[in-house]
């Protein structure tokens, strides 16, 4: 019996990369799978093709899986809605979620456009409200479902140039924490994963020293698309038992991240001013703060 048996999946931005990994990965688990793909390019500009979409379906049923095409966009209501109504006319139900599709708009935040700001903004973080809210009524009332959300380091960690898609993917560890306390009650479970992996999306980043690009050949090499779907569809699984946790996938190396909770805390009788503040309270708590640095300082190892 495979893991997913019975179940049906839409994986977003299946077409390439993660999505196309974990869509292949939930066929060969036995869900049976809505494929969907923009088919546009990274930066989501580019005429969409339901190409790579149907290319991925059209794998899974080669090897003996159940699978059909879709080729909208998650950032709009009406097509994810959409999606879901085609999981259930085609398969008969719907049970899971994984949502990596994504865009990439970078630049410095004092130099972005409105228009950058806000087409990321609407891929990444309305596209995983639109997943979320199309699906949830239909997930609660059969109490049973699973979305894996997808975040970044970016987000978590933070990144120079990536203003907009950090605080898009920040957005959805809220949405997905929500989500997941919500949906206790009635078994319905939301994760996210940050994945460290080469796609296209990672080969758009800029390389402008030595250092740079050995750290991008560290990830094409040691870190892949496959590696990621295995956390993803094993999260699908009710048998997995987790919701409203925050994960990374580094080569063969899962981590699990905290949460923001208190890490220090300084109180003063009479109260506060701002002399007080910057005289007493912030030094005091100095050794606590977070550094600047961004994932490469986090993670200063090649992947396992």
């Amino acid at each position: 019996m495979g893991l997913l048996d019975g179940k049906v999946v839409i994986v977003t931005g299946a077409g390439r990369g993660i999505g196309r990994e974990c869509a292949l990965l939930a066929a060969k688990a036995g869900a049976k799978v809505v494929v969907n793909d923009l088919g546009a390019g990274v930066g989501g500009a580019d005429e969409g093709s339901a190409g790579p979409a149907e290319e991925t379906a059209a794998d899974i049923r080669a090897a003996g899986g159940e699978a059909v095409s879709n080729s909208e966009s998650v950032s709009s209501m009406a097509a994810v809605q959409g999606m879901v109504e085609q999981a259930m006319d085609t398969f008969g139900g719907l049970h899971a979620i994984i949502n990596p599709a994504g865009i990439l708009r970078d630049g410095m935040f004092h130099k972005m456009s409105d228009a950058d700001w806000d087409a990321v903004i609407e891929t990444h973080l309305r596209g995983a409200y639109n997943v979320c809210r199309a699906s949830i009524e239909h997930f609660r009332k059969q109490e049973d479902g699973a979305y894996v959300l997808f975040t970044s380091t970016s987000g978590l960690i933070g990144n120079i140039g990536q203003a907009n898609y950090a605080a898009a993917k920040l957005g959805v560890m809220g949405l997905s924490r929500i989500v997941a306390m919500e949906g206790m009650s009635k078994n319905v479970r939301s994760n996210i994963i940050a994945p460290f992996a080469w796609t296209r999306m990672i080969a758009t980043i800029p390389v402008k020293d030595e250092a740079s690009a050995a750290r991008v050949e560290r990830m094409k090499n040691g870190m892949r698309a496959d590696q990621v779907a295995q956390l993803a569809v094993a999260l699908c699984a009710p048998a997995a038992q987790t919701s409203g946790q925050i994960f990374a996938v580094r080569g063969n190396e899962v981590v699990l991240f905290d949460q923001p909770r208190p890490v220090r805390s300084v109180a003063r009788m009479e109260g506060w001013t701002p002399d007080t503040l910057i005289e007493q309270a912030l030094p005091s708590m100095r050794a606590s703060y977070t550094e600047l640095g961004a994932s490469a300082s986090v993670f200063p190892y090649d992947p396992i």
